[in-house]
């Protein structure tokens, strides 16, 4: 199942929920969303809108507090996987992560499991 969770070729969409350092602006968001170039080639998210602050449990360590500096939330849906991808498109945008919690995977979410729990689920996944 992991194999195929990483295949590029399956395509399988992730969905993160990704705290910024920062203020979000429109212009931000606008290049977020078109392709940009790394290092190891062009990159495109699916979607990446600003989403307000989610009810997600505290992170230990805790982050360093600022109060003059915002942090900002948004959920970024990506169909690739290359290595820290997410954190590398942000800080291409000039912002830095400071917290990634990926909540989808395919057709499999964190929704409705509370958190410490788990699910368990069956699949019929072809090998490959």
């Amino acid at each position: 199942m992991q194999a195929r969770i990483c295949e590029p070729r399956f395509g399988l969409k992730k969905t993160y929920l990704t705290q910024v350092e920062g203020s979000l602006s429109r212009e931000t968001i606008l290049r977020l969303n078109a392709t940009m170039e790394l290092k190891d080639g062009p990159a495109k998210v699916v979607s990446a809108p600003r989403i307000d602050p989610p009810n997600v449990w505290p992170r230990i360590p805790p982050l360093r507090i600022r109060k003059s500096i915002l942090t900002s939330w948004i959920e970024i849906t990506i169909d690739e996987g290359r290595n820290r991808q997410v954190r590398r498109m942000i800080a291409s945008v000039g912002l830095p992560t400071l917290r990634l919690i990926r909540t989808q995977v395919g057709p499999w979410s964190l929704c409705g499991i509370p958190s410490g729990s788990f699910k368990v689920i069956h699949t019929n996944l072809p090998t490959f």
